[in-house]
């Protein structure tokens, strides 16, 4: 099955949210439903950008290397490539 890592943008104040999943429309849903956490402060999300993995170590590794940039302007880039 394949696996996705996705990148949400909170509409509320422009923050990245990075995460992977193997339905990444659900997992959107589930960020904006009542809950607690981070994503649960920045509500409502959109997504913005996804990447497809064949296996969830890969998708894991992206999503993990992706966190530790910690580069705003790398995820602004990587969403301005799907979108030209």
């Amino acid at each position: 099955m394949t696996h996705y890592i996705y990148i949400l943008e909170s509409e509320s104040d422009g923050s990245f949210y990075i995460g992977s999943s193997q339905d990444p429309v659900e997992r959107l849903s589930k960020h904006n439903r009542p809950h607690k956490g981070y994503t649960a402060r920045k509500q409502p999300w959109k997504l913005v950008h996804t990447e497809a993995f064949e296996t969830k170590a890969e998708a894991i590794s992206r999503e993990k290397y992706l966190k530790k940039l910690k580069s705003r302007k790398l995820v602004i880039s990587l969403i301005e490539r799907v979108t030209k």
